[in-house]
């Protein structure tokens, strides 16, 4: 009783002797405890509700910016194209190992490569490689060339003897998603399942040569050449060439982000190059053999003397022969601040991808 009267005068001082015993008596004929619980509560929600929006942000905070300081610095160079073919594998070809011993008994799956190639040359399939990337980068990550070879071939249904088709290509073409974008939509229409075999240019070829491919899709113009010589394709029907040069990007130099040579400055991506050799600025090469690799030592002053053989740059501290995939040299070159030329591609995968290539 006693505290009901303090109740009283306290309400009595504040709002009115007669509304706060008007309220009061409400609240005496009803269950106190909901509204009490809930009065009680919501400060305790309110702090919960903060403290989850300050952890978030701390999260946030302790997540980089922008993960990726390595950052493209010379592109669009007329000796930056990057052109992309395919090559049917010849069933007749002089197949050999890497030692170019003759391998015999080997059996290439000829109407189910027809059947990839003439997909992939296709109007559809063409749209969708020129198109691949707009959507998650904001921009292709290929382009159509104006004069890319069209296949109209009826494309059969795949059989158990076909249905298999061994592909092997540049790791560029594989890194950048491309043909996890597209191969899906082919398998599904024909019936057909295609294991790719992703390294680079060289390592692909070598690969096709010893009968372990039904048709490659690579990116250096003289290898394929050689390959074509040596009797390792042939020309599809409706075709003119053994050479299906059909997409391109641009290779791009890319490195840190201060540009310590300042190569975003030259006149050209050669002497782009010139820069970063005088001043002896830390680059990674494939090394591998692959067309990125061939394309990067033509960009050299003949006088470095810097060839596909690692002798040839054992003196050069600043130079690091690595002899691996685009996906774990652009990696070497974000940890160390290294120049590089990539794919533009593949390039721009490790940076939307914040470095993870898988």
């Amino acid at each position: 009783m006693k505290k009901k009267l303090f109740t009283l005068l306290m309400c009595s001082t504040v709002l009115g002797l007669a509304a706060c015993g008007s309220q009061k008596n409400e609240e005496s004929s009803n269950t106190a405890p909901a509204p009490q619980e809930e009065i009680a509560e919501a400060p305790e929600a309110e702090a919960d509700d903060k403290e989850n929006t300050d952890t978030q942000e701390a999260e946030e905070a302790a997540e980089p910016a922008a993960d990726i300081d390595l950052t493209i610095l010379y592109e669009a160079d007329d000796d930056m194209i990057n052109n992309y073919s395919l090559l049917a594998v010849n069933p007749d070809a002089p197949f050999v190992d890497e030692n170019e011993t003759e391998i015999t008994d080997v059996s290439i799956n000829q109407t189910g490569a027809e059947a990839l190639i003439n997909w992939m040359l296709s109007a559809d399939a063409e749209k969708l490689a020129s198109e691949y990337g707009m959507e998650e980068y904001g921009e292709s990550l290929f382009t159509l060339k104006e004069d890319a070879p069209v296949s109209e071939q009826e494309i059969p249904e795949a059989t158990e003897e076909t249905k298999t088709i061994r592909m092997s290509t540049t790791t560029s073409v594989n890194d950048s998603g491309l043909l996890g974008a597209i191969l899906p939509v082919f398998e599904e229409t024909y019936g057909y399942q295609v294991e790719v075999f992703s390294a680079g240019t060289g390592k692909a070829i070598a690969n096709a040569k010893a009968g372990n491919a039904d048709v490659i899709m690579v990116h250096a113009k003289a290898q394929e050449e050689a390959f074509v010589d040596a009797g390792f394709s042939y020309v599809l029907d409706g075709q003119k060439s053994e050479r299906l040069t059909f997409l391109y990007n641009y290779f791009v130099l890319c490195g840190p982000s201060a540009d310590p040579a300042k190569v975003s400055e030259a006149a050209s991506v050669k002497d782009a190059f010139a820069a970063i050799a005088e001043g002896e600025y830390a680059f990674v090469s494939r090394g591998d053999g692959s067309g990125t690799h061939t394309k990067e030592l033509s960009l050299w002053e003949e006088s470095l003397g810097i060839t596909a053989d690692a002798e040839s740059v054992k003196d050069y501290g600043w130079y690091t022969f690595s002899n691996a995939g685009m996906g774990v040299c652009l990696t070497m070159a974000e940890e160390t601040g290294a120049y590089i030329l990539s794919d533009k591609a593949t390039y721009l995968t490790f940076r939307n991808n914040k470095g993870v290539m898988e």
